[in-house]
């Protein structure tokens, strides 16, 4: 059975430049590792805290921001955050990010409670240590919706090509 999202990535304007957001985990939905978070898996790591690290692609040698704000939301973990635009990393991922090469998210997590699933597992307990902008995420749709700067042109740009984003799901 082929799923399919749609996915559309908007542009504000805004004078906090190298804000953004969007679901770093998304529920029902199988990763390529043949997981399914299940709702509710976050609602501990959320509320004992520490907020996890961003990350660049996984590398704990390579911080490039801060998360502002997560939280579960119907649909999965929507997380708000800040890149660092005084490091080179930051302004390499914005520029990317703008471009709309650059769109997806990954958690890296530690499995306190699952229940095994034919060739997977249903994860419904996981304790956040960091959430990565990465290339291709493990959640296909995982992904980047919203980013603000000041760039008019390059909005209409974005928008234009965040409308042709399709990505197609085999389950």
């Amino acid at each position: 059975m082929t799923q399919k999202i749609h996915h559309k990535m908007t542009l504000k304007s805004h004078s906090k430049s190298g804000w953004f957001s969007g679901y770093a985990s998304v529920f029902n939905v199988q990763e390529l590792h043949n997981d399914w978070v299940e709702k509710g898996a976050f609602e501990a790591a959320i509320r004992e805290g520490p907020m996890p690290k961003m990350l660049w692609q996984h590398d704990p040698a390579q911080p490039i921001g801060r998360w502002e704000k997560m939280e579960e939301h119907d649909h999965g973990l929507y997380v708000e955050g800040q890149l660092f635009l005084a490091l080179e990393k930051g302004r390499e991922a914005f520029l990317l990010m703008k471009e709309g090469v650059l769109d997806g998210l990954s958690i890296g997590y530690e499995v306190r409670q699952s229940t095994p699933l034919k060739g997977g597992s249903l994860l419904s307990d996981l304790v956040l240590h960091e959430v990565s902008l990465v290339t291709f995420p493990a959640n296909p749709a995982a992904r980047i919706t919203d980013m603000k700067q000041s760039d008019a042109p390059l909005k209409q740009r974005l928008n234009a090509l965040a409308e042709k984003i399709e990505l197609q799901i085999n389950q």
